[in-house]
């Protein structure tokens, strides 16, 4: 159903409306434009200290890893990339930006031919309004990266199944390979676009050509390079998503997990129904013009929620628990549903409704961030990641490890968050052996490290002892005395425990004589 702007006789609104209902292909852009302006600036000029996720990332992203402990690497070398070529924290910012608008622009591109102009931005409104792509996704990480390759892998699909060109195919078999680099919660999507291309029987036709195994082979061949190494790893990442997912405790567990989920998407899901209900009320007898099927129908509900669907299924069948941010990439689609099902022709006063509602929904998340980050820590005195004394932690940890080796270091054994700060603020950048496990980072040479030192940070603890966590590899360095470090916002401060892990040169043994 193409739904054009009409006007009508009870059209009204004021020339910002107007503009909206004549150009919503402009709108749209300045709609992304906002959206990536907004979101890069509130965090560059909010977050003092770089977030968690970003902190990891840079951790990881400079040993070029076809696999890590935890998670795929894409958006991890995406990091690496910005900091070799920009160097500065706004631009991790925007990273997250051109992900989620790329992903809204894919949403458009796949909702224009069967809504129209007009109905493809109202599309696009609709799930700007979930804070997963705006308030959430101001830290770049593995979540925000996934949502550009999830809308491309919808947006093929439906161009495959419709237009039955072998590049379609192509391109959905590309999209579902990189959505494995970016994470491994790729199958939520993949299974039910699987399951959809064998029971439905307009969808069971595409396996008469070779479109379905073109796109599994360029799948296969994208994700092989990983598969690779989780094989040659004894999948170790999956260990990672284990500990992540709470175990069940009993039968209740398969009803109470997958409910629990439930009810935190619908939640999280307000402000996107809130901005849809224009197109319910108030109740018209116009009829749009349609301009798609049945078929586009089934394969939007498919999208729309086939992975949502998938994940309850799972943690009803296994009785595992479910994490809140897996509905980051869930929902892409269900814009263009809720327009597919609204049966309203879209006038030039529903839109500007819809339009108003957005802003407001928009407007708050923003305004809520910066209460988050600027006001309440004068009140609250919560504990904040990015308030952490980064900066100055990687500072104070050099000048002294230099003043008392006459080096910079060059390794730092800690937890990620302590020891990837000081990796990142530190004028040296030392590598890191997180948590003090080689298993956690096989790419450090240890008798490199046991050659050239390292410097010992933890936060956390006694800083006069060394964390019983530390001590595999750093038992027998010297600690330090302990200073005070303040957080870069609000009252809080950190008590730093540090010491120095001496270099032990390693020499060649000389052959022994008469052998």
């Amino acid at each position: 159903m193409a739904l054009q702007p009409q006007t009508s006789q009870t059209s009204r609104g004021g020339p910002v409306s107007a503009w909206i209902s004549a150009y919503p292909g402009r709108a749209f852009s300045a709609v992304l434009a906002l959206h990536a302006v907004v979101w890069t600036a509130l965090p560059t000029l909010l977050y003092p200290n770089l977030p968690l996720d970003l902190i990891e990332a840079l951790m990881y992203g400079r040993e070029w890893q076809l696999g890590y402990d935890k998670l795929p690497p894409l958006p991890w070398w995406l990091v690496e990339i910005v900091n070799l070529t920009i160097g500065h924290d706004f631009a991790y910012y925007l990273l997250a930006q051109i992900a989620v608008v790329a992903a809204l622009a894919i949403v458009w591109r796949a909702a224009r031919p069967l809504v129209g102009a007009a109905g493809a931005l109202v599309a696009v409104l609709i799930v700007d309004g979930l804070h997963y792509l705006n308030y959430t996704a101001a830290k770049f990480n593995h979540d925000v990266i996934q949502l550009p390759f999830w809308a491309l892998a919808g947006f093929a699909l439906h161009r495959a199944l419709r237009g039955r060109q072998n590049f379609d195919w192509l391109l959905l078999g590309l999209a579902v390979g990189i959505s494995l680099w970016a994470k491994y919660f790729m199958v939520v999507l993949a299974a039910p676009m699987a399951v959809f291309l064998i029971v439905d029987d307009d969808a069971r036709k595409a396996w008469a050509g070779p479109g379905p195994f073109i796109a599994m082979a360029a799948a296969l061949i994208t994700m092989a390079p990983h598969l690779i190494w989780l094989v040659h790893n004894d999948f170790l990442p999956f260990a990672y998503a284990e500990h992540r997912a709470l175990p069940s405790r009993g039968l209740m567990d398969h009803v109470w997990h997958p409910l629990q989920f439930a009810v935190s998407q619908l939640f999280f899901l307000i402000p996107s129904l809130l901005i849809a209900s224009p197109l319910f009320y108030p109740r018209t007898r116009e009829v749009p013009t349609t301009a798609s099927d049945a078929f586009d129908y089934r394969i939007v509900t498919w999208l729309a929620f086939g992975p949502i669907a998938t994940v309850l299924l799972l943690s009803a069948l296994s009785g595992r628990g479910t994490v809140a941010m897996w509905g980051y990439p869930l929902w892409l689609f269900l814009g263009l549903w809720i327009v597919l099902n609204a049966h309203r022709a879209l006038d030039a006063t529903r839109l500007a409704r819809i339009s108003i509602v957005w802003a407001i929904m928009f407007a708050g998340f923003a305004l809520g961030f910066i209460v988050n980050y600027s006001v309440l820590p004068n009140y609250d005195h919560r504990y904040r990641a990015v308030f952490f004394p980064g900066s100055d932690l990687g500072r104070e940890i050099t000048q002294r490890y230099r003043a008392a080796t006459g080096k910079a270091p060059v390794y730092v054994i800690g937890t990620m968050w302590d020891g990837g700060n000081v990796a990142h603020y530190a004028s040296s950048h030392p590598r890191v052996l997180v948590d003090g496990r080689p298993e956690r980072a096989p790419w450090i040479d240890l008798a490199d490290l046991r050659s050239k030192g390292a410097v010992v940070v933890w936060t956390d603890s006694d800083p006069n002892a060394i964390p019983v966590l530390l001590r595999m590899i750093a038992a027998d360095a010297a600690v330090q005395p302990s200073f005070e470090l303040h957080d870069r916002r609000g009252n809080g401060k950190r008590i730093v425990g540090w010491a120095i892990l001496q270099p032990k040169p390693t020499f060649a043994t000389a052959p022994i004589a008469g052998r």
